[in-house]
């Protein structure tokens, strides 16, 4: 059987150095575990498999190997095959600076991210075995730019019904993310002669130095109790977009009033401008039915950028645009130079999760736990904490808890020495923006189950 080994074991990337073979390779074995190339635990390939890949006697690897395993390197033992050894740290030199240790928070409420323990393994897992089988051999080739026709579909299914968005699947775009689409369509601004794109004063850097990155400035609109002041787009000089989360502000978690909304679409169709619709969290609200999208109030005007993130987990990384019918070929230009396609196994198996019902069923249920979560929270502070007052609370995974003046740099703090990850309201001010109020964003979504009543518990304990 000519080459037959080709078949068995695992690759190892080894060159032997110095004269005669078994030294060599024993040199090359030592370097690759001193230097952290073959990690402590690795397993190394047989002798058989080792000796056939480079062409030597089977016999001069096992010698290597056992010689290997006398000085301490590696280990052998019985149904475990050979190992890189785990072997303790090197005690620093004396008077050499120890590098500072940067330990994980005992408690996490960071906003931005799900309970990803919660993420459904066993029903996408199935979602996925119906979807891969199904598949077409053609699915696995390189595709439309838009993304694969099953997920396109599904999801117009689903944005009509569930966001009331104007969603044909030849208007979808699938991409990486919500940044890798915000980054698309800076890209396809500045083609179009933009030169600013409004944003809110309140909401993520990383999406406004996109959007400086494409060649845009990035004037701030006010944001109060009613949401953006879009109103105040008609006299902002030079304008062409504007980017708003209108269903659920972040991080001021206020809805954009009605008559604003009214105001961004009336200012996008007299000045041809568009409106870039985060729509990051829209299906988790607790008062009432969730706010519709503003795409369908205008689908010519608005691009609505959705995404997975926090309905599923981040790590998915599958979102989607759906675009004026004038934009398509444009992004899917733009997209061709940065990044052809997803990944087609998780779209077609997010389609099948949303054909099934599974993704609904999901929703539903996070729903139903966050919000026991949100009411836990107002309670507990209620009664350990009656002096502070926490708003946002109508929608989303996060929460807005208003402190005194001159007290939110000191409770990060604080919460920083009692392992607890917090971030204060300041940070996601925009450059631009007046000073405003001291306050909190508390991730509630973050923890896990088995977390969260410790996590609350060290937030009760840092409020001065």
């Amino acid at each position: 059987m000519t080459d037959s080994w080709a078949a068995f074991g695992a690759d190892l990337h080894i060159e032997p150095v110095g004269a005669g073979l078994r030294s060599g390779l024993m040199n090359a074995l030592r370097e690759a575990v001193r230097t952290g190339r073959l990690a402590p635990g690795t397993r190394l390939p047989s002798s058989r498999t080792l000796a056939a890949d480079l062409g030597v006697a089977r016999n001069t690897v096992a010698d290597a190997y056992a010689e290997l395993v006398a000085e301490g390197w590696l280990t052998a033992r019985q149904g475990s095959g050979t190992r890189v050894a785990r072997r303790a740290a090197a005690a620093p030199a004396a008077g050499a600076r120890s590098r500072p240790v940067r330990r994980r928070p005992a408690h996490n409420l960071m906003p931005g991210s799900p309970d990803v323990s919660s993420f459904p393994r066993a029903e996408w897992l199935k979602a996925a075995r119906r979807a891969l089988t199904a598949a077409p051999d053609a699915a696995f080739g390189y595709d439309d730019p838009r993304g694969r026709v099953e997920l396109r579909t599904a999801l117009a299914d689903y944005l009509a019904r569930a966001r009331g968005v104007y969603a044909d699947p030849e208007r979808i775009v699938v991409c990486s993310g919500f940044v890798d689409g915000l980054a698309l369509m800076g890209k396809v601004l500045r083609r179009h002669g933009v030169r600013a794109a409004a944003v809110e004063s309140y909401g993520l850097d990383i999406h406004w130095n996109l959007l400086v990155e494409a060649g845009l400035s990035t004037p701030c609109l006010p944001v109060d109790a009613h949401g953006a002041r879009t109103g105040e787009l008609g006299g902002a000089a030079g304008v062409g977009a504007v980017l708003l989360t209108p269903a659920h502000q972040f991080p001021t978690g206020v809805p954009l009033h009605p008559g604003r909304r009214a105001a961004a679409v009336d200012w996008a169709r007299s000045s041809g401008g568009l409106i870039l619709e985060d729509d990051y969290d829209g299906e988790f609200r607790y008062d009432r039915q969730p706010v519709g999208a503003l795409q369908g109030l205008d689908p010519e005007r608005v691009v609505y950028l959705g995404t997975a993130s926090k309905s599923l987990a981040p790590g998915l990384r599958l979102a989607w645009m759906v675009l004026p019918e004038a934009l398509v070929d444009e992004v899917c230009d733009a997209k061709g130079g940065r990044e052809w396609m997803s990944a087609t196994p998780d779209q077609l198996t997010l389609a099948e999760f949303i054909r099934s019902g599974a993704y609904d069923r999901h929703v539903r249920a996070m729903r139903l736990r966050y919000r026991r979560r949100r009411d836990q929270l107002v309670d507990a502070l209620a009664e350990r904490a009656p002096d502070f007052r926490v708003s946002g609370i109508a929608a989303g995974l996060h929460a807005v808890l208003e402190l005194p003046e001159g007290t939110e740099q000191s409770v990060v703090q604080a919460a920083t020495w009692q392992g607890l990850a917090l971030e204060r309201l300041a940070r996601f001010r925009h450059r631009d923006a007046e000073p405003g109020r001291d306050g909190l964003v508390i991730g509630y979504g973050t923890p896990s189950d088995s977390g969260w009543a410790g996590a609350l518990d060290a937030l009760c304990r840092v409020l001065p």
